[in-house]
């Protein structure tokens, strides 16, 4: 069924994924909470910012950071200062990669999730002296678990099918930076349509499950609301 090159490939399509997801997690909630209540006018810069992995083809944004990670730049220098390593073809270069391009699925999820949230719940709760952190764990985090829910699987299972970004800053080094998706182009590369079934069916499965607990969650907090 598999080759030991494609279950490593797999395994490391699935920790990219997970430590991506948890990194975009930290990173993008408070993100998410400032961009769904800040008034600042010129915010729609930072949405534009942070949407634009949408419509910038994969190639395009992994060219880029095949540049920033150069160490002749003051970012790809200043990491391999830090790391003694080059984050070109590089499994933190495939972290960083990946958690830029799956940002806008984990933000704004959030985002909307924040923006739902009634501000007669916040300054209820600034009435009995809960400072802003309080009510930003007791109430605004609770009331936006089903964004939470959906960010946290959209984010999985789009670095999961990651290619274009992870081919040009990773390559296709089996082992380290091999991931699912390139395998299965290098399957069917050399006419292995078996082994790239096997592959692309995993992914297709994983991905089908991951959907399904987010509308089946939704749907009881739905229940549950009403």
């Amino acid at each position: 069924m598999f080759s030991p090159d494609d279950i490593s490939a797999l395994q490391l399509t699935l920790k990219l994924a997970a430590i991506s997801t948890g990194l975009l997690l930290l990173l993008g909630t408070p993100l998410a909470w400032w961009l769904a209540r800040s008034q600042w006018r010129f915010k729609f810069l930072i949405e534009a910012l942070v949407a634009l992995p949408l419509v910038l083809p994969p190639t395009v944004l992994g060219f880029y950071l095949l540049i920033a990670f150069s160490p002749n730049n003051w970012f790809g220098g200043l990491m391999m200062s830090v790391t003694g390593e080059t984050l070109a073809f590089s499994f933190m270069g495939l972290v960083i990669g990946s958690v830029i391009y799956s940002l806008p699925f984990v933000i704004q999820p959030l985002q909307n999730a924040f923006t739902m949230i009634s501000s007669q719940s916040l300054e209820a709760a600034a009435t009995l002296r809960a400072s802003p952190l309080d009510r930003f764990f007791s109430i605004a985090i609770p009331l936006a678990r089903p964004g939470f829910i959906s960010a946290a699987v959209l984010g999985f299972a789009h670095t999961l099918g990651e290619f274009g970004v992870v081919l040009m800053i990773g390559g296709n080094i089996p082992g380290e930076t091999q991931v699912a998706s390139i395998a299965i182009y290098e399957h069917v590369e050399s006419l292995e349509y078996t082994q790239a079934h096997w592959l692309a069916g995993c992914l297709l499965l994983l991905s089908f499950v991951l959907l399904i607990l987010v509308y089946a969650s939704n749907r009881q907090l739905r229940i549950m609301r009403t």
